[in-house]
């Protein structure tokens, strides 16, 4: 008798599981798959490239395989000026993120990225630069750079005002668990008046994994490289965040700063200043232009 119901015991609760995991991930993924994607879900596929997490190509979590986010004022082909312009370079070799490689976005979203943007004729192998443009249909639409206006990847690097590399950095918020504390999906609550605008639903198109979080111990960041946009307080507080919030329960990430940085020696001067007998505090040294610590702070001012 003990026997029998404990298997029924363990019936019901495979059949309550197997439940609650289809209204958890299937029907979610049904909602999300018949949804075309927003300019945001392109901009972000564009970003952050293909899968972020283990595997293969990146088995180190070192933010390798991604592609860099640049901005222009001139035309990489001609050197003419032109309206600021952001654009997505992929080196040859490096993954496309999957809407670029599956029909995912949308129907008329991935008809207007082949007639329009050329998508279909962009390949890995070749790899090639991206923007995000809008139809006069008002549609959302990637545009492969490189076949419609000749921009290649090393003038378009060349030309770059500015180089992100958000895509790597998002690697390495995941790799350090930035997300067991801080979650990128504000409610719709106060939320609103303190976190920003909550995320529809067809803004995760392509985007792998999504970094929801799934406790907030620490404040949203889904948009906040929109209300904190200074790289030097944010390079003061990955390095010490007590820099900067006296109370913070935050690590130090300043072993992100690669080599060439004496951290012990930083924290004798910085205990002298505490102390009184040093004048100024030391100065937060730079980040390495392709260290982590840039990479993720990268990664976190781009969240707008």
């Amino acid at each position: 008798m003990a026997f029998r119901e404990y298997r029924i015991g363990c019936w019901m609760f495979g059949i309550a599981l197997s439940i609650s995991m289809f209204i958890t991930i299937v029907l979610p993924g049904i909602d999300i798959s018949g949804m075309s994607a927003t300019k945001i879900a392109l901009e972000k596929q564009l970003t952050y490239g293909w899968e972020t997490g283990f595997n293969y190509y990146d088995p180190f979590l070192q933010g390798k395989d991604k592609p860099v986010k640049v901005e222009l004022s001139k035309d990489p082909k001609t050197g003419a000026a032109m309206d600021k312009t952001t654009a997505y370079v992929f080196p040859a070799g490096t993954h496309f993120p999957n809407g670029l490689t599956h029909n995912i976005n949308g129907a008329e979203v991935q008809e207007t990225s082949v007639s329009l943007g050329k998508v279909d004729q962009a390949s890995e192998e070749a790899g090639g630069v991206f923007v995000v443009m809008t139809s006069a249909q008002d549609v959302p639409y990637i545009e492969y750079a490189t076949a419609t206006r000749g921009w290649t990847v090393d003038a378009t690097l060349a030309a770059a005002e500015s180089k992100s590399l958000a895509g790597s950095g998002k690697t390495i918020f995941v790799r350090e668990g930035c997300w067991w504390c801080h979650t990128l999906l504000p409610e719709q609550t106060q939320d609103w008046q303190t976190f920003g605008r909550p995320p529809l639903v067809g803004d995760f198109n392509g985007e792998s994994p999504t970094t929801f979080g799934s406790d907030r111990k620490a404040p949203d960041l889904l948009h906040v490289g929109s209300r904190t946009a200074s790289r030097e307080w944010m390079t003061m507080h990955f390095f010490n965040p007590r820099l900067v919030q006296p109370h913070s329960i935050m690590p130090r990430y300043d072993y992100l700063w690669g080599e060439g940085v004496d951290l012990a020696g930083w924290d004798k001067e910085f205990m002298e200043y505490a102390e009184g007998t040093r004048i100024y505090p030391p100065e937060v040294p730079e980040p390495a232009a392709d260290s982590e610590a840039r990479m993720l702070i990268d990664f976190v001012l781009n969240l707008k």
